[in-house]
């Protein structure tokens, strides 16, 4: 129940006036960009969450389990956005959410999130913290703790001088990945297929967010992968897959069905995994100061030095930037060389922007990739056909908000459909279709939007903190990948569609064949 549930009309209306002028003085103060329908409502016409339309829990019962919708929520969001509006209200047993589909709505609340903003709860994350008694880390905690971690970990994975450090380390994982996917080909029947693709840079995306994260090689991308990082792999996608299960099942199921269990064992792994690595690193510093030696590294290491935020902190803050690292840059690549094979004469066009740029396969740096518009044109479009997270979420703890019309009490739950958004053909002409000139600035293709109509990273203070690094994995792997080899696809290959596992990811393996280029 929402806080102004209780009030008669009367007295709705009174307080809803009342609230109004408030909030518009705020406002005024916050933003100048309010346009005239807002203040317009800012005095005192000003609409209710109760005036929201949206679907009932039967109607979202069939979406889910007879339309087919239940892994398919990216979709769901276009289709109660036709059928809705772009502001509407969806109630699922304890969930009360209020879904906003376009960019000015998003950027709206987005201005009002306060200074500690929370994404949204995930009380089955703090419960298992509770449970064992960890650090709450970036995901879980708020407020001045949320920040003082997030003030730690920033400098390292936001400042492009140095992200520009991982640069080798970046490069050596890519030669990997070239010497496996070389064998996996070799070892087809046309010595030419990669079977299952996105598996393939899954390993990839492991071995890269875990070399900057953990300054360690953990063997993703050898043939005989080591039991520990098998381990490790199994509990990411275990986790991820299990996590929206548990949030919505409720609690008196948990002795019924084995999915709480299972979830508790897969964060079991992935803390006890990456405990005893950053472990392993302490050891290793504290070998070094014994010995009078200079204590060199990167991100760990800089973060262990910096007596900023708590070993206990580390341990989960850092398993946490490993979660939302593999999928990224796995997903966006599978996606991205899914259409260049579809699409010979723009794979050749970025092919010959590359080689421009690095001939003779020259392994680039970032002021290499900086040279290469239409390459981060390619994968801005990948993330705004298919951003990763297709929704995000906002929770307003401490403060009012008015969107478009509406005034919100504190503790709203906003989603921002980010997917809806994304594919709005008012924002993007030829929205279905994958074309990434639409964004070469000062081309003729180029298509202005709103900036908030494609923010697959977020935006703000609570933005993806491994944005720069995900950006480099995946700039470094798609240029190298195209140094060495043409990419098609398989004759009479189906269609492959997005579908929904926490996560945006395809709904069938992706099969390419990888010819080597002369």
């Amino acid at each position: 129940m929402t806080a102004c549930a209780g009030f008669r009309p009367a007295r709705l209306a009174a307080h809803g006036r009342k609230t109004a002028v408030c909030i518009a003085r705020r406002l005024k103060s916050q933003t100048s960009d309010l346009n005239q329908q807002n203040v317009a409502a800012l005095t005192g016409k000003l609409k209710t969450v109760h005036d929201l339309p949206g679907p009932n829990l039967a109607t979202t019962v069939y979406f889910l389990f007879v339309k087919g919708y239940a892994d398919k929520s990216h979709a769901l969001q276009v289709e109660h956005k036709r059928l809705y509006g772009p502001i509407w209200r969806s109630r699922f047993g304890p969930f009360d959410i209020i879904n906003v589909a376009t960019a000015e709505l998003i950027a709206q609340v987005i201005r009002q999130e306060g200074r500690y903003p929370v994404r949204t709860e995930l009380p089955h994350w703090k419960e298992y913290r509770d449970l064992r008694g960890q650090a709450y880390g970036l995901h879980v905690d708020t407020g001045e703790n949320w920040s003082r971690m997030r003030s730690a970990l920033n400098p390292k994975m936001l400042k492009l001088r140095e992200v520009a450090t991982y640069v080798p380390v970046i490069n050596d994982v890519v030669t990997d990945l070239l010497h496996r996917l070389e064998r996996l080909r070799m070892r087809s029947p046309d010595k030419a297929t990669v079977s299952d693709l996105p598996a393939e840079l899954y390993k990839f995306g492991f071995e890269g967010i875990t070399s900057v994260l953990f300054e360690t090689r953990l063997g993703c991308l050898q043939d005989e992968i080591p039991q520990d990082t098998l381990r490790f792999i199994t509990a990411v996608s275990n986790m991820l897959t299990l996590s929206e299960t548990v949030l919505f099942l409720p609690r008196w199921t948990r002795t019924v069905f084995p999915f709480w269990t299972r979830f508790v064992q897969a964060w079991d792994d992935l803390y006890d995994v990456a405990r005893r690595l950053i472990d392993r690193k302490v050891k290793q510093m504290e070998e070094q100061m014994e010995r009078g030696e200079r204590v060199d590294g990167t991100y760990l290491t800089s973060l262990l030095s910096s007596n900023k935020i708590s070993l206990e902190e580390i341990y989960i803050t850092i398993t946490e930037l490993l979660l939302g690292g593999v999928d990224t840059t796995s997903n966006t690549l599978s996606w991205t060389l899914y259409h260049l094979a579809g699409d010979q004469d723009m794979q050749k066009r970025l092919y010959q922007e590359v080689v421009s740029i690095c001939p003779q396969r020259e392994p680039p740096t970032t002021e290499h990739l900086s040279k290469m518009p239409y390459l981060k044109a390619v994968i801005k479009e990948t993330l705004r056909l298919y951003p990763v997270v297709s929704g995000n979420g906002r929770f307003t703890v401490d403060n009012e908000v008015v969107v478009g019309d509406y005034w919100f009490p504190k503790k709203t739950q906003f989603h921002l459909c980010h997917y809806a958004v994304s594919h709005d053909k008012d924002e993007f002409p030829e929205a279905e279709r994958f074309f990434p000139d639409r964004w070469l600035r000062g081309g003729a293709s180029y298509s202005k939007h709103h900036p908030y109509s494609s923010i697959p990273f977020g935006v703000g203070v609570r933005a993806c903190v491994g944005k720069r690094v995900a950006e480099l994995e995946m700039y470094t792997a798609l240029s190298r990948l195209m140094q060495h080899y043409e990419v098609r696809p398989l004759d009479g290959a189906p269609v492959v569609q997005p579908k929904t596992r926490t996560l945006l990811i395809p709904s069938q393996p992706i099969n390419l064949r990888f010819l080597p280029r002369a």
